[in-house]
């Protein structure tokens, strides 16, 4: 997969062996081995939910055929919060010379740049020499500092 960091998975593993060592102290069985199984499941959910976000994006991307890599004609508005998830607001500018549609996969991440999802937002039939809009919505509730970054984009 073109463009994709394998470092926040690493980060994702660590983060949750961290916070399941922090409450390790806090259940009955707080043994090395128990931690350690905790860190590895709390740290195999994290790799699970970065996979299948990504791979159902890039789902979408396989359907595209003929596609113009056009990730410079894209611009994110500011992550705002609606009803648990994140959202931001994605512009993007049609510089063909004819009527095109979009396909743009949005990364949601930490204050850190930790990866927490992905979602793949359409913007149909954008007017030559125009703009459209359409709204990239994660897939889960995330909470505290997100933002957003295009990772990939076609005009096709």
């Amino acid at each position: 997969m073109t463009g994709y960091r394998t470092a926040p998975v690493a980060v994702v593993a660590a983060a949750a062996l961290t916070a399941v060592t922090a409450l390790a102290g806090c259940s009955d069985d707080d043994t090395p081995a128990s931690v350690a199984s905790k860190a590895a499941s709390v740290a195999s959910q994290g790799a699970d939910a970065f996979a299948s976000a990504t791979a159902e994006a890039g789902e979408r991307f396989d359907d595209v055929k003929n596609g113009v890599d056009v990730k410079g004609d894209v611009k994110l508005g500011t992550v705002t919060a609606s009803g648990g998830r994140a959202e931001a607001e994605v512009t993007v500018t049609n510089t063909g010379g004819s009527q095109k549609s979009f396909l743009v996969q949005v990364n949601f991440t930490d204050g850190d740049g930790t990866f927490l999802d992905a979602v793949a937002v359409t913007a149909p039939d954008v007017p030559a020499g125009r703009s459209g809009k359409a709204t990239a919505r994660s897939n889960r509730d995330l909470s505290g500092a997100v933002k957003a970054e295009v990772d990939r984009a076609v005009r096709y």
